[in-house]
């Protein structure tokens, strides 16, 4: 079937659209990039009409496109994805005219990012004559920071560029600057990004954390781009060129996700997505992605989709491009990814059936744990920044098998267990899901019956992880969460964990951050006879 020019075609004769689609005909040389006559063709067809003509031409030199704009710019559609890795360029080149003999814009250069164009080459007129041309192509990893490489304006006649040669020596130059990464089974390269108001230290350390997350999902953290703004950009968190200096920074890293540490609005997310082909994730997705990987029980896997439902529900506005980035993979995964492509009606009717669920479920809890109550158990808690060692702790204690890895949230579902501690006395030990800052308000109300389980604590265990150069921030997180809850009068007990990490230096300054903490290493159990005597110290003695 015959190809047709698209975009702006209305109200040209059908003469000039005979003209435009035999365009798709010719055969466009592949280093010069075209001949004189086909130079001239294009001018005087783009004369003739008054408005620019764009031909998108691959490397056998054959046209996949032939475009119509209007006098001043020239829109692209979105192309097919024919050439999907990351790091690679597009296989297609921007040829089109400029009819006020302007050079190359802001516009062109755009394009030429985030579609991972070739290059981009403007034939400049005057009058249905060329007059100049011009040609932009993107840059590898350099020294001097450069995004991409412009030309300078020469006579249409005269242009000395082997466009061939040019795109080869960048993929390779891609190519060797890639070489040696290792990715961990099928992990997807993201590029971390944060966009706030905060000092810039404050964003590296949110990126370290970020980064640990990402790797938690299986995500191979690829670099990181930092800007700090007075005031986010509604429309896409940050300004649009410095979104294409993100575009090409993920290309140079051949990053095929881009990772927010923060939240993204709705529109947002879409208009990000309207300009890349990466996917494109924020902070809560990533989260959202890890506990669906990581729970395990139905209460688990009903908070988790849940959480994915209550983030779905305002993005499920179409079938636009921002919408297939949640479609599976990193973001999408779990019991929600089902539920992703519903209308939002049948989206809020499944919330109210996984509410009720979620209600039996504490009820049921509460009936365990009034039973607790009722045998005269006291109920010793776990909590803690996520993967300062609880699970840990619980099976040196307990003498279990509870799931303890150097992960971020690789304890979701509340495990009991019963111990015997000396003088006879038996209390229940219970593992609760790690604490985090900036925890989504979504994932606070759907993992509540996970957090019930606090409720009836006689005694919490604060357990942190002393060798993180940011414990004191996350012991304070810790205590933020529990204040929300209205249990900062509940007898805690704070346990100084990993200290066989720290050296002579840093264990005297965490004494001085906190003199009420208790050093202790959770691997080893002699180390934690402190720890259990300060619980059976800080429990209600009417329990026994």
């Amino acid at each position: 079937m015959a190809q047709k020019t698209q975009g702006n075609t209305q109200g040209l004769k059908p003469s000039q659209l005979k003209a435009l689609n035999r365009l798709y005909s010719r055969r466009y040389p592949v280093h010069e990039g075209y001949t004189l006559e086909q130079a001239r063709e294009l001018a005087r067809l783009s004369h003739e009409i008054g408005r620019q003509i764009g031909l998108l031409i691959d490397r056998q030199g054959r046209p996949s496109m032939v475009l119509v704009g209007d006098p001043t710019s020239i829109y692209i559609p979105e192309l097919p994805r024919s050439r999907t890795g990351a790091g690679r360029l597009r296989g297609l080149r921007l040829m089109h005219t400029h009819l006020a003999g302007e050079r190359l814009s802001q516009e062109d250069l755009m394009d030429m990012v985030f579609l991972r164009l070739d290059n981009v080459m403007s034939l400049s007129l005057s009058g249905n004559e060329p007059e100049s041309a011009e040609v932009a192509y993107l840059l590898p990893p350099n020294a001097e920071g450069r995004n991409y490489e412009m030309l300078p304006s020469s006579r249409w006649d005269r242009l000395d560029v082997d466009l061939d040669a040019t795109v080869q020596a960048l993929e390779d130059e891609f190519a060797r600057v890639q070489e040696g990464v290792e990715v961990d089974g099928d992990g997807e390269r993201a590029l971390l990004v944060s966009v706030d108001t905060a000092p810039k230290p404050a964003q590296e350390r949110a990126l370290d954390e970020l980064a640990e997350l990402a790797k938690t999902a299986g995500l191979l953290p690829a670099g990181t781009m930092i800007q700090r703004v007075r005031k986010l950009n509604p429309k896409y968190i940050l300004g649009r060129g410095k979104l294409a200096d993100l575009e090409v920074q993920a290309l140079q890293a051949n990053a095929s996700i881009i990772l927010f540490d923060q939240d993204l609005a709705p529109a947002q997310l879409r208009n990000i997505a309207d300009v890349t082909e990466r996917r494109i994730l924020d902070r809560t997705q990533l989260i959202l992605d890890i506990f669906a990987q990581h729970a395990t029980s139905r209460a688990g896997k009903l908070q988790v989709e849940m959480a994915q439902l209550k983030y779905a529900l305002p993005r499920l506005v179409g079938r636009n491009r921002a919408m297939s980035r949640l479609m599976g993979g990193i973001g999408g995964r779990g019991p929600g990814e089902t539920k992703l492509e519903v209308d939002r009606r049948r989206a809020r009717d499944r919330l109210t059936k996984l509410k009720k669920e979620l209600a039996n479920v504490r009820k049921q809890r509460g009936q365990t744990r009034e039973r607790r109550h009722k045998a005269g158990l006291p109920i010793v808690s776990l909590v803690g920044y996520t993967n300062a060692g609880k699970s840990t702790l619980l099976n040196t204690l307990t003498n279990s098998e509870v799931l303890a890895e150097n992960k971020l949230f690789a304890t979701l579902d509340p495990t009991s267990r019963r111990i015997r501690f000396p003088k006879d006395r038996e209390v229940v030990l219970t593992d609760t899901v790690g604490f985090i800052r900036r925890l989504p308000p979504d994932l606070k109300e759907a993992f509540q019956a996970t957090l019930e389980e606090l409720e009836s604590a006689n005694l919490l265990v604060l357990v942190a992880d002393a060798s993180h150069p940011e414990v004191e921030e996350q012991v304070e997180a810790v205590r933020t969460i529990l204040n929300d809850m209205d249990m900062q009068d509940v007898p805690t007990v704070l346990v100084l964990n990993k200290w066989d990490s720290l050296t002579l230096d840093e264990r005297e300054v965490i004494t001085n951050i906190f003199p009420e903490g208790i050093p202790a290493v959770a691997l080893k159990r002699r180390s934690l006879e402190p720890v259990v005597e300060a619980i059976l110290a800080g429990l209600p003695r009417s329990r026994y």
